[in-house]
């Protein structure tokens, strides 16, 4: 390609989240295909992770909602965009998209964003907020509930000229995620660490500390499981930090101490390497009492070739291939979880390989990052007229 595509992504943090993971992944995807590819960002845990020879990233406070520094961030962004040339900026948050939005105007260049989540509104001036998402050249979608999502609620911001929405499915690194991968040594380190009996049928829900992730949900359908009989011993595994959440973590912990589940329920904060959790679990739950705009969660353990349960609304539902991949149950209803849960324990361990396997076989087959990269920089390419 005689001139390089130059292209921008910014993104409030880091960190290790679905949206940074994909922001991540396809800023040295683009290096790699001859691209000069940048990153806008405050900060967080994955810069550590950027090789600075194929991505070069400019820090400002992108996270804030500040009017004023969204204002002085869209004028930092034009004076990048104009110094190195850029060609796309491609905004993966609200507060940054709006700084995004005036840049891309000042200097005339293709603007895409990315909707990952249902930022949900209470009045119309929330909903305006948000609608900066579908302001875009291109709106990338990152599942077809997503996708009805924007159309139903957003279809009057959406102006149909020169403007394109389409659904492209978040990917995993599949070389990270590969249970083939995980040295035993590490799973004995992080069983160790964290005191984890892996004589006991182990049920991990992974996912940071908030109130729609379903942590509730969890810890009472766990007590409905202790108490049926002929089930065999088991433990539950709530990974993720509460980002502050305090208070709801301390709720947690008290629910667990009144259902007496202090020895069968433990929270571990955070683990350096996700792949190992999944490959220690028997069987991982996604609790989100919320529609998922994707469920990553979902995917990460069927790659990992874990089974998985989850909730029956939002993205899990195209991601998971009902009683096949995984299984789902009534959102909100810990009975039915418990239930569901309390059936899986009873099948063999073959059934289980095979829906691990099956899980894994789809997520190749549908969530691969590399296809996630390629079909982005193909419509990035047809966004400047390339193809």
């Amino acid at each position: 390609m005689k001139n390089k595509i130059k292209v921008l992504q910014v993104i409030p943090t880091l960190g290790y989240g679905g949206a940074e993971t994909g922001c991540y992944d396809l800023a040295h995807y683009l290096a790699e295909k001859n691209c000069k590819s940048f990153i806008i960002t405050s900060g967080g845990d994955l810069l550590k992770f950027i090789d600075k020879k194929k991505v070069k990233v400019f820090k400002l406070p992108v996270h804030s909602k500040n009017p004023f520094l969204i204002l002085i961030n869209s004028v930092l962004i034009s004076l990048i965009i104009l110094i190195y040339n850029i060609n796309i900026v491609h905004a993966r948050s609200r507060a940054p998209a709006w700084s995004c939005l005036i840049a891309t105007k000042i200097t005339a260049r293709k603007f895409v964003t990315t909707f990952h989540g249902t930022y949900n509104f209470n009045n119309r001036l929330k909903k305006f907020y948000n609608s900066v998402m579908v302001r875009s050249n291109l709106v990338i979608a990152g599942s077809n509930f997503i996708f009805s999502h924007i159309n139903n609620n957003y279809s009057n911001f959406f102006l149909k000229k020169n403007k394109k929405l389409l659904v492209i499915f978040r990917g995993i690194n599949l070389n990270y995620f590969d249970p083939k991968k995980i040295v035993p040594s590490k799973i004995e380190k992080f069983l160790k660490k964290n005191n984890v009996d892996r004589n006991r049928f182990i049920i991990l829900l992974p996912g940071r500390i908030t109130t729609w992730k379903g942590q509730r949900i969890f810890i009472e359908a766990l007590k409905q499981l202790n108490t049926k009989k002929n089930v065999q011993s088991f433990t539950g595994i709530i990974l993720g930090s509460d980002q502050g959440r305090t208070v709801y973590k301390k709720q947690l912990l008290a629910l667990v101490q009144r259902h007496r589940l202090s020895k069968i329920i433990q929270f571990i904060e955070h683990c350096d390497e996700m792949p190992i959790s999944y490959r220690v679990a028997n069987l991982v739950c996604s609790c989100s009492v919320e529609p998922e705009a994707f469920g990553r969660v979902s995917v990460e353990a069927q790659a990992m070739e874990v089974p998985i349960v989850a909730s029956d609304i939002g993205g899990s539902i195209e991601t998971i291939i009902k009683d096949k991949t995984g299984f789902f149950y009534k959102s909100d209803d810990f009975n039915a979880l418990a239930d569901l849960i309390h059936s899986i324990m009873q099948k063999d361990y073959n059934s289980l390989k095979s829906i691990g396997h099956e899980g894994r076989k789809n997520v190749i087959k549908k969530f691969d990052v590399d296809k996630m990269c390629h079909t982005t920089f193909t419509e990035y390419k047809k966004l400047i007229g390339l193809i």
